[in-house]
């Protein structure tokens, strides 16, 4: 992942020297189960933590052993035995490489998903925060992007409030699924190695007993969590195009924090683009595109091969990094937002009264008027405001046909905003709980 794109707590997850302590960590453990059950020596066991548990793993003596061996966890094992001593010849008992790796690229996972947690819990409190700011900012809601109904720029925050306390829920059983161990040999018969050292490293690293491993961990595991990453990266594209299209210059009803400073472009100097929101919408394309070779991972050849290590050692650190620092963008842009309520009420405005056409509509087929014939009747007078600027309440009370079912004061009455608005506590609370 490039610097420009990656945060350093989540970078660090996926360093050589992070996976190396982990692998052996995993093997470490493995060892102290060996040695409770009587397969190795304790003494064994013990000077292999005591060895290796304070070293600092040489990632480039590790390289230039693998130039050799071509074989990543060989390589490992033979620079810790150059640590540990004799007493190396009891690391890696019964164990396959799969064992380690997926072991490994699990725990990997589950730390990651703590630290997307932690940014979706701090983007969830700045979206609470502007929702409830902005709960009676009256705006103009739009479907097809044309000026639908009112609604207040409240409601669309706990919208995306909810969303993504639905996305929060779905990491949270991603994180669930994705957190198992496999230590069971070759093709996960346990046939070399005693089942109770996978419960024993499973506990010591956070995780669980994978059911049934064959030699690796069933892949649908890891499709199912990198597709709640793609659906997490989609939620944060949805809230980044809304703010995009709101500060277009023709609707400028919100728009990015623009800092002292600040440029944007570099030939004309009145521009104030939106471009962490731009750059959300490209990194939500990327997080997106490694959902599918995870999902083409799950297809194997009999108990294993290795046709999926590659995508991993790709999709891991890349989709968890970028999505980890577009939560964090996201979260930023939200808690700076600069928001123009009267460019809002501004822009409902601009079409005189159009946006309470379904209010008169249904006003009439109460009255008595057929819903074809009241179409018609509000609809021909809604196309003289488009087509002519005309104000949509001047015309009505000058129909006669609309004059024949509704009064004078009825028809005004239907122009009321806050009839719109009204449910606005009711959609709080079912967002937010009692307040």
């Amino acid at each position: 992942m490039i610097p420009r794109y990656s945060r350093p707590e989540m970078v660090s997850i996926w360093t050589p020297e992070t996976k190396f302590r982990i692998w052996f960590e995993i093997e470490a453990h493995a060892c102290d189960a060996l040695a409770e059950i009587g397969v190795i020596p304790k003494e064994a066991a013990k000077k292999i933590w005591k060895e290796g548990g304070s070293v600092s793993f040489d990632i480039d003596r590790i390289d230039e052993i693998e130039r050799e061996t071509k074989h990543d966890v060989i390589a490992f094992l033979t620079h810790l035995a150059e640590i540990v001593g004799p007493e190396a010849r009891f690391v890696h008992q019964g164990m396959t490489s799969s064992d380690v790796l997926d072991t490994c690229f699990n725990v990997q996972l589950v730390r990651a998903s703590d630290l997307l947690l932690a940014e979706l819990e701090k983007l969830l409190t700045a979206l609470k925060k502007r929702a409830f700011e902005h709960r009676d900012t009256v705006t103009i809601g739009r479907s097809h992007g044309i000026h639908a109904e009112p609604t207040t720029f409240g409601v669309k925050l706990a919208q995306a409030y909810a969303e993504f306390d639905r996305c929060r829920t779905r990491l949270v059983n991603a994180r669930e699924e994705i957190a198992t161990c496999a230590i069971s040999g070759a093709v996960g018969t346990f046939a070399n190695i005693d089942p109770r050292v996978e419960e024993h490293v499973a506990k010591a690293m956070g995780l669980k007993a994978e059911p049934v491993s064959t030699q690796v961990i069933p892949r649908d595991r890891h499709a199912m969590y990198f597709a709640t990453l793609a659906v997490i990266a989609s939620s944060i594209e949805r809230l980044a195009i809304e703010i995009r299209h709101l500060q277009r210059t023709e609707v400028l009803e919100a728009e990015e924090y623009f800092s002292p400073g600040q440029k944007g472009s570099s030939a004309m100097p009145h521009k104030r683009n939106p471009v962490l929101t731009e750059n959300l919408t490209g990194l939500a394309r990327m997080v997106r595109a490694y959902a599918q070779p995870a999902m083409e991972n799950v297809a194997l050849w009999h108990e294993r091969d290795i046709s999926h290590s590659s995508v991993e050692r790709m999709i891991g650190p890349d989709a968890t990094i970028t999505l980890d620092f577009a939560l964090a963008r996201l979260t930023g842009v939200v808690e700076k937002l600069l928001v123009y309520p009267e460019t809002m009420i501004a822009n409902l405005n601009k079409f005189k009264g159009l946006v309470h056409s379904q209010r008169v509509l249904l006003a009439l087929t109460q009255s008595g008027v057929s819903r074809e014939d009241a179409y018609r009747f509000v609809q021909r007078n809604a196309m003289k405001v488009w087509e002519k600027g005309k104000d949509f309440l001047e015309e009505l009370l000058a129909d006669p046909d609309v004059r024949k079912a509704l009064s004078e004061d009825e028809i005004r009455e239907k122009f009321d905003l806050g009839y719109h608005t009204k449910h606005v506590d009711t959609i709080f609370e079912r967002v937010f709980g009692e307040n």
